[in-house]
């Protein structure tokens, strides 16, 4: 967080000047810095002892960088570390065991942001090593990586408690304050989703988040300015993503020195994830202490940067945890893996115009340019007709194949243009006898023509209070939507209606006898066009499609 503060600060200042020569105000010529020059101290060096020669082995150099006409300093030290200091001066931990060569590149900022740039070498000693730690936390094969994921279905996977407080037993090192204690937290769900990749090469440890959002607590979102005890993208965490470097190092916090994790030593390794990185749970702070590893679980510590004074302890596993949900049987599915035109003893179609009840502009066909499966993949293709209409197609189960309750999985890529309204959805058996809303809708999948990087669920049903529909939706964060494939489910029982991204889930409705979610439904994928989801159709658009690799039902 200090490298993104000074950044800002930075910006705010650039800022403040072209707003001012707008109002020809003058803060004075723009003036490179000059005389750059900088020292480098190693820490423990003594230079009258061979063993000491190069530092003490802690890894430790102390840079002092002096200037004219400067504002702050940028230091890259040559290890996948840059920090910025505006005093000048940094003390920076090289982590790479054994004696090594550094050449550090030291930046002066002056006025307006230009630079001036002088380097040092140094050549210093790092003892510390934990093979074993490295090995187990990158797989220890290089090049290969090894993936962590949220322990989410054990107790105790998130934790809070005091950083330095302890009051009579040792709560600095324990998760006192708090703690999830059962699986599959309901408030933690969105984050679930998280993949960590640590990788070894030859120069070390590197690392990446390759899925999943951020998880911000109360405790530090208003540090950030936004919602606390949720998930937020890359635009809030904005250094989440990216290949980074990890340093390992033996730790040095209370907690790991004299405290235990309940009955459970430190390790008293620590690591930290270079430019902003961290696992999942965004506290300003890409330091952790480990306090257990083995081949398939990392517990670890790592201590908020705020005035709260807390530490939040993260378990991680490598196996990636799947909720059980009581729908174990496959009874029915098609996998789309013979080539043309759909499986007629599984699919019919709706067919036809007329708005379809939302004013959508499209025409329902069968024809193969609308609907057609290639290597295993089925396509819903909307076309232009090139004389302002549009073609599609409507694929339904109705009189082939319906059910009550069980679980629904499709997994889909959707279309990327303006205007498009992609759905996968249900409606009752009863449709045809009492209509709609009577007959009840489950929209797994809904996404608007407009907003490509979210995903809607909703349930329609008809209130005899109102004598009119009724619904409830709820809107999720979706990456990639039309370029990744993605899965999206139901979980439909009794008592509730579940909707699920990626096994995340984000909607629940309770069921109960007066709702119509107790009988028969059947299934439908489609592509429409505007209407009143999919809004302004894109005036330069030709075609483009939803893909489905599968559709499975469980029960």
């Amino acid at each position: 967080m200090k490298n993104i503060k000074y950044i800002l600060g930075l910006f705010l200042t650039l800022t403040l000047v072209v707003s001012c020569e707008e109002e020809k105000y003058e803060f004075g010529d723009i003036v490179a810095p000059s005389n750059v020059q900088v020292t480098a101290e190693i820490i423990g060096q003594d230079l009258s002892n061979p063993d000491l020669l190069n530092g003490d082995g802690t890894g430790f150099v102390t840079f002092t960088a002096v200037a004219d006409n400067v504002i702050s300093y940028k230091f890259n030290f040559g290890d996948g570390y840059v920090e910025v200091a505006p005093s000048g001066k940094i003390t920076h931990r090289f982590t790479k065991v054994g004696v090594n060569n550094f050449t550090v590149v030291v930046s002066a900022i002056g006025t307006g942001g230009v630079t001036s740039t002088t380097t040092v070498d140094i050549e210093v000693y790092s003892s510390f090593t934990d093979a074993e730690a490295e090995d187990l936390l990158s797989g220890g094969v290089i090049g290969e990586g090894k993936t962590w994921y949220w322990a989410s279905d054990l107790p105790l996977h998130v934790g809070m408690g005091p950083a330095n407080d302890d009051y009579g037993g040792g709560e600095f090192a324990w998760p006192n304050w708090w703690n999830a204690i059962q699986p599959w937290d309901d408030e933690k769900s969105c984050m679930y989703a998280d993949e960590f990749v640590f990788t070894k090469t030859i120069n070390g440890i590197t690392f990446e988040q390759t899925a999943g959002p951020a998880f911000i607590p109360g405790t530090y979102a208003g540090v950030l300015g936004v919602d606390g005890d949720t998930c937020h993208d890359e635009t809030v965490a904005t250094t989440m993503y990216g290949v980074k470097n990890v340093s390992m190092f033996p730790s040095s916090t209370r907690a790991a020195l004299e405290g235990n994790y309940y009955d459970t030593a430190y390790r008293q390794t620590s690591f930290e994830i270079s430019d902003g990185g961290f696992l999942g749970w965004y506290v300003g702070s890409g330091t952790y202490d480990i306090i257990s590893i083995s081949e398939d679980y990392l517990l670890v510590r790592v201590e908020e940067a705020s005035s709260v004074g807390a530490a939040w302890y993260q378990l991680f596993t490598s196996t990636k945890p799947v909720q059980e949900t009581g729908f174990s049987e496959l009874v029915w599915s098609d996998e789309f893996d013979t080539d043309g035109a759909p499986d007629a003893s599984k699919w019919t179609y709706d067919l036809g115009d007329g708005g379809w009840g939302n004013g959508e502009e499209q025409t329902y066909t069968n024809n193969a340019e609308n609907v057609s499966i290639t290597d295993g993949i089925l396509k819903i293709t909307a076309k232009s007709d090139g004389n302002g209409g549009y073609t599609s197609a409507r694929l339904k189960t109705q009189d082939l194949y319906s059910f009550t309750y069980g679980r629904v999985d499709v997994r889909a890529k959707l279309p990327a243009s303006q205007g498009t309204w992609p759905a996968i959805w249900m409606l009752g058996d009863s449709f045809s006898t009492v209509g709609w809303p009577a007959s009840g809708e489950i929209d797994i999948m809904e996404q608007t023509g407009a907003d490509k990087n979210n995903t809607l669920g909703t349930c329609h049903w008809f209130d005899s209070g109102t004598n009119a529909n009724a619904s409830y939706g709820e809107t999720t964060a979706v990456v990639n939507t039309s370029t990744e494939f993605h899965v999206y489910s139901l979980e439909w029982t009794e008592d509730s209606l579940k909707i699920f991204v990626d096994d995340i889930k984000f909607y629940e409705l309770a069921n109960n006898g007066d709702l119509p979610f107790n009988d028969n439904f059947f299934m439908i994928l489609n592509v429409a066009m505007g209407g009143s989801l999919g809004g302004t159709i894109d005036a330069g658009f030709t075609e483009d499609s939803m893909e489905v690799d599968y559709v499975r039902v469980y029960q």
